[in-house]
């Protein structure tokens, strides 16, 4: 049953979720929402720099500034830079970051996460023209790079590997179920209501012993390679680096720095996801079984966001996404998994709702492509579901409910951004 909520207005709903952000900062970072996020996760705050780009320059800039004070040595840019002493499972007794020399002072996990960050901040410098900020901020960015490139290459082809479902951003994907199912069953025995409400218990187990694994492997690159028994390459992970490289390339003169390497990778990328990732649409691949994981995710339209995806490419997969799979028979984009397969589940978070951000995604990507219809059916669609009931978690994509948590700031930032084209259009 749909919510009751008021009509709002375009200045109304710009004027909550600039209040949905102002609530969710720390006064350093922002987090995701009230309660359940009580800290900053790294591809939220790209999300929140986006939103913020064209409102709040000097809160997007300190958001990016901020979730960079959690960048390891390495270069990598971990998926939660912890701000308070709030409760939250696994926290930083379970990630240890501080025991690792590469660790900033700052606790962090030590995972990462889509790296989209490389495009908020060409996507701040677009609407601010701040060619000091993109001095500041770039060096960081070239170092995150340099870690996905020689660090998480796990299938020697150019393609970042994720290493755990939390890396993806869309943790209880159906994407993710076979590679989960192939490991050890694991008792730990902890209860914790909120986290059994959210996902079965015994993924969320094997979540935590995962993370544990490299832990307690220092970290090492050595391990993920050899040992390590989850690595998959995600085609939105690595159309989201692509998108970020081309930024960065395009970035690049700004800092005296030579765009070629942002390029030439961008390409890397491109070639590997065709070549390794397409079958009639785009699947994750995974390295421990080496073998596509059929199951077509909203992940699989990632590779959207690369303007030069080849025509065939391009065709094929902007038809699935209109089509009866997803687009085509939901009253809201776009829903998290195809709704012909059996995974599809309308109530759990990654297995069927829809998704501010991976909507914005999609858009961005119409955009690219010029494929003007379906980037208004993006924006239309969304904008529809948080007028009805708010800037929810996630939305069922039949009837538009609001699931998950109220108050999600992502969903805030990204109908910022929304209006903003709006009113320009």
């Amino acid at each position: 049953m749909m919510e009751a909520r008021p009509a709002v207005d375009d200045a109304a709903l710009g004027r909550e979720a600039l209040a949905v952000l102002e609530a969710n900062w720390t006064g350093t970072g922002t987090v995701p929402a009230p309660g359940l996020y009580p800290h900053q996760w790294s591809w939220d705050s790209a999300f929140v720099v986006i939103g913020l780009a064209r409102h709040r320059p000097d809160r997007a800039r300190d958001e990016l500034l901020s979730l960079l004070r959690g960048q390891w040595a390495t270069g990598m840019v971990p998926h939660i830079v912890f701000h308070t002493r709030e409760a939250y499972f696994p926290g930083p007794a379970v990630w240890r970051s501080q025991e690792n020399d590469a660790a900033p002072k700052v606790l962090t996990s030590g995972l990462t996460a889509p790296p989209l960050h490389g495009l908020a901040l060409w996507w701040l410098y677009r609407h601010t023209g701040d060619a000091a900020f993109v001095r500041k901020a770039y060096p960081a960015l070239v170092a995150q790079h340099e870690y996905l490139a020689s660090a998480r290459d796990l299938g020697g082809a150019g393609l970042a590997a994720i290493v755990h479902p939390w890396e993806s951003g869309m943790d209880d994907s159906p994407a993710w179920d076979q590679a989960l199912a192939a490991l050890p069953a694991i008792r730990y025995g902890y209860r914790n209501v909120e986290l059994e409400e959210r996902r079965p218990d015994s993924d969320h187990e094997r979540y935590v012993w995962l993370a544990m694994r490299y832990r307690d492997a220092g970290y090492s690159p050595g391990y993920l390679r050899d040992e390590h028994p989850f690595a998959i390459e995600d085609p939105m992970f690595n159309g989201i680096w692509l998108a970020s490289c081309q930024a960065m390339a395009e970035l690049a003169p700004l800092v005296h720095a030579d765009p070629a390497p942002h390029a030439e990778q961008a390409e890397r990328i491109r070639q590997a996801m065709i070549e390794r990732l397409w079958d009639g649409c785009y699947y994750a691949r995974d390295l421990r079984s080496d073998q596509l994981i059929k199951v077509c995710t909203v992940g699989s339209f990632g590779p959207l966001l690369d303007p030069g995806l080849p025509g065939d490419q391009l065709n094929a997969a902007v038809e699935v996404l209109e089509s009866a799979r997803f687009m085509g028979a939901t009253g809201y984009p776009v829903p998290s998994c195809e709704i012909r397969a059996t995974q599809f589940d309308r109530t759990r978070y990654w297995r069927g709702p829809s998704w501010v951000n991976t909507n914005w995604l999609l858009r961005r990507a119409a955009i690219v492509h010029s494929l003007d219809r379906l980037g208004q059916q993006l924006t239309n669609g969304t904008l529809r579901l948080v007028r009805q009931a708010g800037f929810r978690e996630c939305f069922d994509p039949f009837d538009g409910s609001g699931r998950g948590c109220r108050d999600f700031s992502w969903s805030a930032a990204l109908t910022l951004d929304l209006l903003a084209d709006t009113v320009r259009e």
